[in-house]
């Protein structure tokens, strides 16, 4: 008996999108007329028959969303998460949350397996490794099957979706440019995820507070790892060797060790050493001693937005929607570690 293709064995063999073979395979004028006829007659020879039920899967609201994180330990996407599920509630619809563990493969799993019917649209922050691969075709390919993606945080130029994002670049400047005003000269970037779109971010607008107030851009003040690994002994070496008097970290575990190495080589916050680190995690702020000056990221807030954003999608009755990217402004929480 010969075995049965499926839509996307056809696609691949075509160089189509599995979206162009099934509008084609159900007659939609938006193919014309001679790509019709060949991917319909490609299809007969290859023995393809319509899965029934799968179709049905697909044509159906199944109001409910799919919810990736790439880490659930972050409070950041708790907090997003938070977010997410209330204005889903409020409109109806189901949240189904998978963690992708900062994994490319794991990632693609979870839109493979949940765009199957399963769900009707994701909201997702991308991997660590996606990133660092610079591979983002598992989107493409989920978003060319008609199944809508809205980015947050972490996104990407190269995926044409509705993205949600803070102003990273601009809360780097005003980070930096408030420990300037604050009297710092010798001011270190502590971060361990250089590898991120949100990191690269944050660290240019670094850079450019200092170019903008004349201060010279010292590498030896300047640790961008993409690793946590050995993170707190090269802050403790920063520390012993140079003549700093100011930090910015770029993500919350940078900032709670900058911090807490800080206050172990003796330095007195704030008078000798300025803090001020990213996201505002109760672990990273209000529980430490001294308390952790933030830029705080509204993570509550870019979950509401995202989501939003995917329940008009999917409940315009516009067919070529244009997509939306939203900039949700930071705000710096000023506490004991520069005041």
């Amino acid at each position: 008996m010969k075995a049965k293709a499926t839509l996307k064995q056809i696609a691949k063999e075509l160089d189509v999108s599995v979206s162009t073979v099934s509008k084609a395979l159900n007659d939609s004028p938006e193919i014309s007329e001679q790509t019709k006829i060949r991917i319909k007659e490609y299809a007969k020879l290859k023995n393809y028959k319509p899965n029934v039920i799968g179709l049905n899967l697909k044509n159906r609201k199944t109001k409910t969303i799919g919810v990736i994180i790439p880490n659930i330990l972050n409070s950041f996407f708790a907090k997003v998460f938070s977010g997410i599920e209330k204005v889903a509630d409020e409109n109806g619809y189901n949240v189904i949350m998978c963690i992708s563990n900062e994994s490319l493969e794991k990632e693609a799993h979870t839109l493979e397996m949940l765009s199957n019917g399963t769900i009707d649209g994701f909201v997702l922050s991308i991997s660590e490794e996606a990133q660092k691969l610079h591979d983002y075709s598992h989107f493409v390919s989920i978003i060319n099957d008609g199944t809508p993606i809205v980015m947050f945080d972490r996104t990407t130029d190269e995926v044409e979706c509705d993205k949600v994002i803070v102003d990273d670049f601009d809360s780097g400047h005003n980070a930096t440019q408030h420990l300037i005003d604050l009297g710092c000269k010798n001011i270190a970037l502590i971060s361990s995820v250089d590898n991120l779109s949100v990191g690269k971010l944050r660290a240019d607008g670094y850079l450019k507070a200092l170019k903008d107030n004349n201060i010279e851009i010292n590498e030896n003040i300047i640790i961008r790892t993409d690793s946590e690994m050995d993170l707190v002994d090269k802050i403790a070496d920063l520390y012993s060797n140079n003549l700093i008097d100011g930090v910015f970290a770029l993500d919350e575990n940078d900032s709670v060790a900058a911090l807490k190495v800080g206050v172990k080589k003796g330095y007195k916050i704030p008078k000798d050493l300025k803090i001020i680190g990213f996201a505002d995690g109760i672990l990273a702020s209000r529980r430490l001693s001294p308390s952790l000056t933030t830029v705080s990221q509204h993570g509550i807030d870019i979950g509401e937005v995202a989501v939003k954003l995917l329940i008009d999608r999917l409940e315009s009755k516009e067919e070529h929607k244009p997509y939306e990217t939203v900039v949700i402004k930071t705000k710096l929480k000023e506490r004991e570690s520069t005041k």
